[in-house]
């Protein structure tokens, strides 16, 4: 699992590609939010042993890493110098019986946080993966103020806030109860109860399905940008569900590194968010095209 992610460098560059600020941490995974003012908020682990990694719940038993170790999730937020502001430990703050491994998942690493986000409250947004669960977390005490309901999400990834609060998250469906035919779909969600107010998959459920990655972006004019990661292909849907607008990345390539290659063999054009954006966001482009 450690050699999977090859994560560390997050940095900001100018459109010709010279580096203007870089931070790297080894133990860094997965997301980071680049700040205005230079700070970043990002997602790390942190090695559990003995009783710690034992109180874990959940997961294939026996299927930790090197004797015996978990590796738990952190969160850390860096200034422009690389100074520590702010972290969060998923070993201090989650409740192990409340937030358990999904039966079929190794004990390896729990429990996968795939995202993480400032909200506009200065709270924190982030999606636990491997434990079915969007929560709010808050900034000045660590605890947990919001979760998703058990069964409202399978292996989701990249929620984001709306304007009214309400959050879009890509529920990506892998192990989804209730249902034998896996299938994607993407959701809004209102806090205030919990309940899914939105809901866009495919009129023939199966044929979008993302077993991991995906993203999804709400635009102005209110339609959604969807990734569907695993298959390079990005589409727009209308707030009816019509399909009005679709990409698939026509590039495919293998990965360069042998054991990632043995896991995904194929040569695949899988993408792993992609964003909209109006001429105005990118007058770069235009002057160097």
């Amino acid at each position: 699992m450690w050699h999977k992610y090859r994560g560390g460098v997050m940095l900001r560059a100018a459109p010709d590609g010279t580096v203007l600020r870089e931070h790297r941490d080894p133990l860094q995974h997965h997301d980071a939010h680049h700040l205005d003012d230079g700070r970043i908020l990002y997602t790390a682990l942190e090695p559990l042993t003995g009783a710690e990694a034992a109180s874990v719940r959940g997961g294939v038993p026996g299927s930790e890493a090197e004797d015996g170790l978990v590796r738990a999730d952190t969160i850390r937020e860096v200034g422009p110098d690389g100074e520590l502001l702010w972290s969060w430990r998923a070993a201090e703050h989650l409740d192990r019986d409340s937030f358990p491994l999904h039966e079929a998942y190794a004990r390896e690493h729990w429990p996968l946080i795939n995202s993480v986000t400032p909200l506009r409250d200065g709270n924190i947004l982030a999606s636990l993966r491997s434990v079915s669960a969007v929560v709010v977390i808050s900034r000045d005490t660590g605890e947990i103020l919001w979760r998703s309901r058990p069964g409202t999400v399978s292996q989701q990834h990249a929620p984001t806030e709306l304007d009214d609060g309400r959050l879009l998250v890509f529920d990506n469906g892998v192990f989804r109860p209730g249902h034998d035919v896996p299938y994607s779909r993407v959701i809004e969600i209102d806090r205030a109860d919990g309940a899914i107010v939105w809901e866009y998959h495919d009129p023939a459920r199966e044929f979008f399905f993302a077993p991991f990655m995906g993203s999804a972006q709400r635009l102005p004019n209110g339609n959604t940008l969807v990734t569907d990661s695993p298959s390079g292909r990005l589409f727009e849907v209308t707030k009816d569900g019509y399909l009005c607008w679709e990409y698939v990345v026509p590039y495919f390539a293998g990965y360069a590194e042998n054991e990632v290659r043995g896991l995904f063999p194929s040569e695949p054009n899988a993408v792993f968010r992609a964003y909209r954006y109006t001429a105005a966001q990118i007058p770069w482009l235009e002057t160097t095209a």
